[in-house]
């Protein structure tokens, strides 16, 4: 039986810096799992009550759950227990960042082509519930910030037509805030885990099975790989554990990151200023804030369009980045497959949507924090939310004409280097009286490149 992992040994894989980012998502990974086994040892899951004693003492005599209890105690009693948490959490955020790297790197670059396609959604899958795992993982110290976050998620459940107090009543375990750790906790430490290990090993089957995509280069072609043994690849790549690692580590020993004791405990009747959601997820908040304000009722129920339409936009955005592959086959008809990844200028109309994309996401993130950027810049709060609102209608439709235009701008620079060659800066007057710059010829394969062809261009 041929197997993804036969003639491992003499395999050969392409060597560029972009194709690390999967690599970097799985060793954040590891430090996530391996410092998060430490924290399950002495976290307790509880929302009991009990009067906080310990070292932090603006806190002492205040009631707080175990959770939190257990939390500062981590933080302030615990040796290297505020290092633990810190990494833990830096590598979350790294690991997002990796796999929204990897992502766009395949978008981009046009990797999520047959026969990928099932690749691109293993990776999409790896974004939604890393960002569950986080989700659940910040809920769980059952502080001020992580308390605002679930009131938030409680009040778009309940503004869900017909289920929403339902549903509100399952995850809370009756009124809220109820016992929502009683769910999220064994979902972060052993559901999300687990279904993250089974996709990044079906990544790592797909990456065997089929040829690794590359870059066009000189020797490169659809039929060949050009690169680096696996023997080598393995040691480059254990290097690259120890080196995010590394930096995980003197990141959460030099950055403080989730300071729970400063935001104290989680109190329905109360709000914390300038407090906002993760990175990653700001885009949602975002979108809440820039909704309209507008209600209507329905067979005797109100639907709240401020809060359902962003959810709904939301999930649309992220529905199409997950099915994109699959539309653009469609709409070409390309259905053959690809094992030379293609620079973005030479497809402007998948570059423009892709730059689009990132557009509308960037102003919900950003709308985020119109609060904070309105007392930092002594701006009016509502002035910001309508000049976003605007930009969230006009910014990615700009976005996709400038972005084509720029890529159809450099194409043609390349056709003309590829035609002439590299000015060299030396003009030369010619005996009519014109002037001409002289230019250095390129070489076939340069000038192959610069054309986004996959076969050598003809002539010299």
């Amino acid at each position: 039986m041929n197997r993804p992992w036969n003639n491992l040994r003499v395999r050969v894989f392409p060597d560029h810096w972009s194709l690390l980012f999967g690599q970097i998502a799985f060793y954040s990974f590891v430090v996530i799992v391996l410092s998060g086994v430490v924290l399950t040892a002495y976290y307790e899951p509880s929302v009991d009550h009990v009067v906080y004693d310990g070292p932090y003492t603006p806190l002492r005599g205040v009631p707080v759950s175990r959770a939190l209890d257990s939390t500062l105690a981590i933080s302030f009693e615990v040796r290297g227990g505020l290092l633990m948490r810190q990494l833990h959490h830096w590598s979350t955020l790294i690991m997002v960042a990796a796999i929204i790297l990897h992502l766009l790197r395949l978008f981009f670059t046009a990797g999520f082509r047959r026969p990928r396609r099932l690749s691109w959604l293993v990776v999409f899958g790896l974004l939604i519930v890393t960002m569950g795992a986080a989700l659940t993982g910040t809920s769980l110290p059952d502080d001020m910030a992580s308390g605002m976050s679930l009131a938030v998620l409680d009040g778009v459940l309940k503004a869900t037509p017909f289920v929403g107090s339902a549903l509100s009543e399952l995850l809370f375990g009756g009124q809220f805030p109820g016992d929502v750790i009683a769910w999220f906790y064994p979902l972060h430490v052993v559901v999300l885990p687990a279904v993250l290990v089974v996709l990044f090993v079906a990544a790592a089957v797909l990456a065997l099975k089929h040829k690794p995509a590359q870059f066009a280069g000189p020797g490169r072609t659809e039929d060949n790989v050009v690169g680096r043994p696996a023997i080598v690849s393995a040691v480059k790549s254990a290097g690259l554990f120890c080196f995010v690692a590394g930096v995980s580590l003197v990141m959460a020993a030099t950055a403080t990151i989730n300071p729970v004791w400063l935001y104290g405990p989680a109190d329905p009747a109360n709000a914390s200023a300038g407090v906002g959601p993760a990175w990653y997820l700001a885009f949602l908040d975002g979108a809440l804030r820039l909704a309209p304000g507008w209600e209507f009722v329905v067979w005797g129920r109100t639907v709240t369009v401020a809060v359902l339409l962003p959810v709904a936009a939301c999930t649309l955005f992220l529905a199409l980045v997950a099915v994109y592959p699959f539309l653009e086959e469609r709409l070409t008809g390309d259905r053959k497959d690809h094992h030379l990844l293609v620079r973005p200028r030479h497809n402007p109309t998948r570059t423009g949507i892709g730059v689009a994309g990132i557009t509308f996401y960037g102003v919900l993130w950003a709308a985020a924090g119109a609060d904070t950027m309105a007392v930092l810049f002594h701006l009016s709060v509502n002035a910001l939310l309508h000049a976003f609102q605007i930009l969230l209608i006009v910014g990615p439709p700009a976005a996709f004409v400038i972005t084509r235009r720029i890529c159809l701008g450099l194409q043609n620079q390349d056709a003309e280097i590829a035609e002439h060659g590299l000015e060299i800066g030396t003009v030369i007057r010619q005996p009519d009286g014109g002037y001409i710059e002289k230019h250095r010829p390129i070489d076939a394969e340069r000038r192959r490149q610069l054309a986004g062809a996959s076969r050598p261009a003809s002539g010299t």
